[in-house]
């Protein structure tokens, strides 16, 4: 689910395209965006994996809670009650060219702009690692350089049976310092 949310994450960033002129475009602002997925599975498993996940992580003695949660916040990941938060570093190359590397090894995007502030986009993920692959599409919407929303329909498996996720993301700029967090090559 973490790679997912990266893998879309990184799609969502992607504010340009060459059929519109760049003074029609907005730029994302570099520095640190903190992107919040939740999602919703047509089983209802991944729910029940997450929430598994959290009363794991509430069941454990403190020290080794405090452990996994810093193991998490080092990757810039924060498992809440209803949204996974993500941090992502954007340098400022990466916001002038509008593009990012995919969020994980072998992903594909595929971006169209169909507004100034507005894109659509498919990916794709192979499988890999014992992850299963995934696909799906969306859209997105800048609300200013320092944020926006997004929907996005995945298609992946769990348990070895095709799962549809329903995604709605957010984005929002936190600062022009990334601390700790490394940009995405």
């Amino acid at each position: 689910m973490h790679k997912i949310a990266l893998a879309l994450a990184a799609a969502a960033l992607l504010p340009g395209a060459a059929s519109l002129s760049h003074a029609q475009v907005q730029k994302m602002r570099p520095g640190l965006w903190e992107h919040s997925v939740t999602m919703k599975s047509q089983s209802g498993q991944m729910e029940a994996a997450m929430a598994q996940a959290h009363k794991s992580l509430a069941d454990m003695p403190p020290a080794q809670r405090r452990q996994m949660e810093e193991m998490l916040a080092q990757q810039g990941v924060s498992l809440g009650a209803k949204a996974t938060t993500v941090k992502v570093c954007v340098t400022p190359e990466q916001a002038d060219l509008d593009r990012l590397p995919p969020a994980q090894d072998g992903c594909t995007h595929k971006l169209q702009r169909t507004s100034p502030n507005t894109l659509s986009t498919t990916f794709s993920c192979p499988a890999a690692q014992g992850r299963p692959g995934s696909s799906g599409s969306g859209t997105m919407t800048m609300s200013s350089p320092t944020a926006y929303t997004g929907r996005y329909k995945v298609e992946t498996q769990t348990a070895g049976k095709p799962e549809q996720l329903d995604m709605e993301q957010t984005g929002r700029w936190l600062a022009a310092d990334c601390g700790a967090i490394k940009p995405v090559r």
